[in-house]
């Protein structure tokens, strides 16, 4: 989920209660194509920086922060903890949220419930510092934390590909390592603007729509302006389907209506979203996909959860994943 996957999903999962969906016809693909993975680990910096610590900062939620020591670190969200790891200061994690699903995090307890933070089961772990966004919650969770006497330094969710540096630096800052902040920063830009400069121009641009899918909940969704996938897409060469047939809100349940007037050439997919309709085949049984240009063609481009909209550390390689898939193919 968007960490919240970033900050919009946390608004879809309020829908699951009251979102459904029928079904309907699949068409006959065109073709059919093998699925690519982003790399499920990230890649700390060759030199570990030692934190110079005490530091004050401007936490996202108004607040100065004063950060005395980080031996103990709580990260809420996968992005923040993509950060710290790749800033090489990963062994000093003592948790994570279910976003978090890179590889070097995956022993590590998670103290979040859903997405909801469990204040009590940060607490056990005695954390010198929590990490967390704005759309980190409940605040009475946050509130009880603060109450403890623990710093959470807080920063503003992932909106866009922009977004990669400032919240990294931002995250380095708190952490007592600002040069190593600069120099992941400019590690990550780098390679971002090498694959933008690899990406095929297709003419007209293909129009990519961003769903988001949890079959067994029958949450089934369509991204719009604000989703968080715009500037991805646009970054691979693409349209965002959703936001540029008018879709303002964030995300709007998915229609035949809304499909069509939508018209994607390609559908932008989670992985574990993808799974939980049953692939391909089930993912053409939802309402309108079938009559799209998408559908008819089985291009579908799948990227795992905890990586598609972090924007972090990892941008890269899930621009470059988007972008094979797109245009050679390697659509799940």
């Amino acid at each position: 989920m968007r960490t919240r996957l970033a900050g919009a999903l946390l608004a879809v999962l309020a829908l699951t209660a009251t979102t459904a969906c029928g079904g309907a016809t699949a068409a006959a693909p065109a073709k059919r194509s093998t699925a690519t993975t982003t790399a499920n680990r990230v890649e700390p910096l060759a030199d570990a920086s030692t934190p110079k610590l005490p530091v004050t900062v401007n936490s996202a939620d108004g607040r100065k922060v004063t950060v005395r020591t980080t031996d103990r670190i709580v990260s809420l969200s996968g992005s923040l903890s993509e950060i710290v790891y790749t800033l090489g200061l990963g062994d000093r994690v003592v948790a994570r949220d279910i976003t978090a699903t890179f590889a070097q995090a995956a022993k590590l307890p998670v103290v979040t419930r859903n997405h909801d933070v469990s204040a009590e089961s940060v607490l056990s772990l005695k954390p010198d510092l929590v990490l967390a966004e704005t759309t980190t919650g409940p605040d009475e969770a946050m509130d009880q934390i603060r109450a403890a006497g623990i710093p959470i330094v807080v920063v503003d969710p992932a909106q866009r590909l922009d977004d990669v540096g400032p919240r990294t630096q931002k995250v380095a800052d708190a952490l007592g390592v600002p040069t190593a902040g600069k120099e992941l920063t400019a590690r990550s830009e780098q390679r971002i603007a090498a694959v933008r400069k690899d990406v095929p121009e297709e003419n007209p641009k293909p129009r990519v729509a961003f769903l988001y899918l949890r079959g067994s909940a029958s949450v089934y969704l369509i991204g719009g302006k604000g989703s968080g996938a715009t500037s991805l897409i646009e970054a691979a060469g693409g349209i965002d389907a959703g936001a540029e047939s008018g879709l303002t809100k964030d995300f709007t349940t998915i229609t035949s209506e809304a499909l069509v007037k939508a018209a994607p050439d390609a559908i932008l997919v989670m992985t574990k979203g993808l799974e939980s309709v049953d692939g391909i085949d089930g993912l053409a049984r939802i309402p309108g996909v079938a009559q799209t240009p998408a559908g008819m063609n089985r291009r579908v481009v799948s990227i795992e959860d905890g990586a598609l909209l972090s924007y972090g550390p990892r941008t890269d390689q899930v621009l470059k994943s988007v972008v094979e898939q797109l245009y050679k193919g390697d659509a799940a």
